[in-house]
């Protein structure tokens, strides 16, 4: 079998005799990390266009390509100098980047900005009229010779290219930051669980992200997180960046081949406008199981309605941000290798996707878990990061994860403002809880991992957060 992925990425702790004991658990050994300065803060801000050219595969080929841009795509971030070796964040308008994609990526980050790899989180939105960059499928997709591309090489190198360009002017433009400010304001009407149970404690439908059903709107929001929160850093009193979280699948309607940031984009864009001197970014929480299908019904009328009610949420937030100055930083990570779900089987896979007769939903989707089983058997991690600041904990996290793993990085924190920010690495795709997974539903039936990866994703979790 092929390794997809090059030697050096497979990451310290996974391939040392010492780490042996760990991986029967997936979580590897805590770093010995000292305390980091907050005494010289600097911070310089970037932004670079990642709009798919025409033709482009949208949402990884199995929807129409790029036929028109209503909105162009943007990665935007920052970089944090003066704790510690420099910090990358970055948030991309994708749908996802996954397994060695997601890896390039902070790779060329981290290159630009002097850093290692480990020192860098990026995220996607995750509407679907964008790019699903999974370099490994497209490999696969390649190899068959009749399946449109999941992204195409040239055009992910140019945008890593402009990456380091972007990132590179930032190190060289950065601005003393001094305070931390943090707030978060309910969001009304646009959240809802996407898994409806039974009597019978089985999902008994999935309310996606826009429904004409009268039964997914009559059932209740379900749990969700309804809190759009906001951490932003300031120079004195001037507001230089301002980080948006809300969790939920941010898709109005998707498919016609329009790329669009869709409506949390839009939202960011417009408090852009609002606040041209600050950079704003918008990172998706844990929204693997929520949508918006109780409150959208996929009109063209929806998305000015959505956009509007999460941009009246972060103005809401941002009306009650009080700075404080910055006293404590720490960055901490820890890497998991989760276990593949045991449903999938690669050599099974591989006749569907060589199978010619099939539809390219159910050839191109497949290359996705089949380069999933690689990574894992070649024992390259999923790194999981956090930044401390204060009391504030700003939670980096993997893929789809569910909501319920948001809710349980609060609870474990009671005493912090927690922040989550999920869709980083999206190989694992979506990530149910343990209980989940004899629920049943569409969610379960595409999770790359097993049951296993929640006492480890939570194990994983709750460790970065004791470690203040």
């Amino acid at each position: 079998m092929k390794n997809l992925f090059p030697q050096e990425l497979n990451r310290r702790g996974f391939i040392s005799a010492t780490a042996a004991a760990t991986l029967a658990s997936g979580i590897a050994p805590l770093p010995a990390l000292a305390a980091e300065s907050a005494g010289n803060l600097h911070l310089g801000t970037f932004r670079f266009d990642v709009t798919p050219p025409m033709g482009h595969s949208l949402c990884g080929g199995w929807i129409k390509p790029v036929v028109g841009v209503d909105d162009p795509l943007e990665a935007i971030g920052y970089v944090l100098l003066g704790a510690g070796k420099p910090i990358v964040v970055c948030v991309v308008d994708w749908t996802g980047l996954l397994n060695s994609a997601h890896i390039q990526w902070r790779q060329a980050l981290a290159d630009a900005a002097g850093t290692t790899i480990d020192r860098v989180a990026v995220h996607c939105v995750h509407q679907h009229n964008a790019p699903f960059a999974c370099l490994d499928s497209e490999e696969i997709v390649l190899a068959q010779g009749d399946l449109p591309h999941i992204v195409e090489r040239d055009f992910f190198l140019e945008c890593l290219d402009a990456g380091r360009e972007a990132v590179g002017k930032a190190m060289k433009q950065t601005t003393p930051v001094t305070h931390v400010a943090r707030s978060q304001a309910k969001v009304d009407k646009v959240a809802g669980n996407r898994r409806l149970i039974g009597l019978d404690g089985k999902v008994i439908s999935q309310r996606g992200s826009s429904s004409r059903s009268p039964q997914h709107h009559a059932y209740p929001e379900g749990l969700i997180d309804p809190m759009l929160k906001t951490v932003a850093f300031y120079n004195g009193d001037k507001k230089l960046a301002a980080c948006h979280y809300y969790a939920c699948h941010p898709m109005s309607y998707y498919g016609d081949g329009r790329v669009s940031a869709d409506f949390c984009g839009l939202a960011r864009k417009q408090m852009q406008k609002q606040e041209p001197d600050c950079t704003h970014m918008y990172f998706n929480g844990c929204g693997g199981n929520i949508g918006a299908g109780k409150y959208n019904n996929g009109s063209k009328e929806m998305r000015p309605v959505l956009t509007q009610r999460i941009l009246d949420g972060m103005v809401a937030a941002q009306e009650t941000l009080v700075p404080e100055a910055i006293e404590s930083i720490r960055w901490e990570t820890e890497d998991i290798l989760p276990p593949i779900n045991p449903a999938f089987d690669e050599e099974a896979l591989m006749r569907q996707i060589n199978d010619k007769t099939q539809r390219v939903v159910h050839r191109n989707r497949p290359s996705y878990t089949v380069a999933w089983i690689r990574r894992i058997q070649a024992m390259v991690p999923i790194t999981l990061s956090c930044m401390h600041i204060n009391d504030v904990s700003l939670v980096h996290l993997p893929s789809e994860s569910f909501i319920e793993y948001q809710l349980r990085a609060q609870a474990a924190a009671p005493n912090r403002f927690v922040a989550c920010a999920a869709y980083s690495d999206g190989g694992p795709w979506y990530i149910p809880t343990a209980d989940a997974y004899p629920q049943g539903g569409y969610a379960v039936s595409v999770a790359h991992c097993a049951a296993g990866m929640d006492p480890i994703l939570s194990g994983g979790i709750a460790s970065m957060l004791s470690r203040v």
